[in-house]
């Protein structure tokens, strides 16, 4: 039987010691009101049964350890069936060395199913793991993103901006993630341009997909 963690809140002291720390469980509190809710025709489901278990723990400098001085182990939902465990958020994180094996895979341009059916195995079962392929697809591509160094992008940016000066229909949007990686480039000239205006719809094929690490 099992249940998700949360962290809920961190203190620390001007010498950057964390004095005190607590977590919760997933299901703690209500989901707040979505101003948005009007526009949503099919909402998610309600996740939060308002659970007061909860963990907290403060640090004595007299011994310089940590101990637990608040602690409720009740919940008040159906805890996770001991062979789902494995899927809950709050346990799944690859290690160091999974790093590693999930990096030289892609070096080896194995398919992320079947590296992730070969590391299963080699764990004794999925439950064993510690990740989903989820989360290998998530640390893949974060580190593309990174690999994706300024010189490479710069050099991109000044051919669009060049472009531009030279043919005003050309256009070039960037998208960026909540930590300023790159996750979408988009960019149309004139012919997209004529296509769209000609038939109304523009048909792109990514011949690369699948074939290579961009």
């Amino acid at each position: 039987m099992g249940f998700g963690v949360r962290k809920h809140y961190l203190n620390r002291a001007k010498d950057n010691v964390i004095t005190s720390r607590g977590f919760v469980c997933n299901k703690e509190g209500q989901r707040r009101k979505d101003k948005r809710d009007h526009l949503t025709k099919e909402g998610r489901a309600e996740t939060r049964t308002g659970c007061h278990a909860r963990m907290g723990i403060k640090f004595i400098r007299k011994t310089r350890k940590y101990c637990v001085y608040d602690f409720v182990a009740e919940h008040n939902h159906e805890l996770h069936k001991p062979e789902c465990v494995h899927m809950m958020r709050s346990v799944r994180k690859l290690r160091d060395v999974q790093e590693c094996e999930v990096n030289l895979a892609d070096d080896a341009e194995l398919t992320q199913k079947m590296s992730h059916d070969f590391f299963s195995v080699q764990d004794g079962g999925k439950e064993n793991l510690g990740f989903l392929r989820v989360d290998q697809n998530n640390y893949l591509r974060t580190k593309r993103q990174r690999a994706l160094v300024y010189e490479e992008w710069g050099s991109l940016l000044r051919y669009f901006e060049n472009q531009v000066l030279k043919y005003p229909s050309f256009f070039y949007a960037v998208q960026l993630d909540k930590e300023e990686l790159i996750t979408n480039i988009f960019w149309a000239d004139a012919r997209i341009h004529i296509d769209y205006e000609l038939f109304g719809d523009v048909l792109t094929f990514d011949t690369t997909f699948a074939t290579n690490k961009e």
